[in-house]
């Protein structure tokens, strides 16, 4: 009984703190659409310090299921809390995944707005180089990169 109530003490703390990471993510969002660089790496701080405590916590819990039967090799964590009954931890832990989801929906906005500055700053840096009109290629990683007619083979 002790494993479920620090599970749940823990699960408390995930979506607390999962929440502050979610309020984060739509500032962060703010500040990107203003251009405000300044204001976005204290958010990166914020953002990195609760992420480092949510993965401590993360290990902690999965010893604390580990101690209540919990086999890592037999599914996911979810399904294990689900099969067991304890109804003190099946609606946090389903709180806590539903702001997790949160977490990631947003920060995967976040992502696609980055790229697309990053893109942009890239053509105009072609354009800057003189390199706009020149034909592109795929890279091993999905980015285009513009192909040189002057090969440069060796210098002295």
């Amino acid at each position: 009984m002790a494993a479920v109530n620090s599970l749940k003490n823990l699960l408390n703390d995930d979506i607390r703190q999962l929440n502050e990471l979610a309020d984060l993510l739509k500032t962060e969002k703010e500040k990107l659409a203003e251009s405000d660089i300044a204001a976005l790496e204290p958010l990166t701080q914020q953002k990195n310090d609760l992420l480092g405590q949510i993965r401590e916590r993360a290990k902690r819990k999965i010893h604390l299921l580990v101690e209540m039967g919990y086999r890592p090799n037999s599914g996911s964590p979810s399904r294990f809390i689900q099969s067991s009954g304890v109804e003190d931890l099946i609606k946090p832990w389903q709180a806590a995944e539903d702001a997790m989801t949160e977490c990631h929906k947003l920060n995967s906005v976040n992502h696609r707005v980055v790229t697309h500055v990053q893109k942009r700053l890239a053509r105009l840096s072609d354009i800057f180089r003189g390199t706009s009109g020149q034909q592109k290629l795929y890279g091993a990683t999905g980015e285009q990169t513009s192909m040189n007619h002057r090969t440069i083979l060796a210098s002295a």
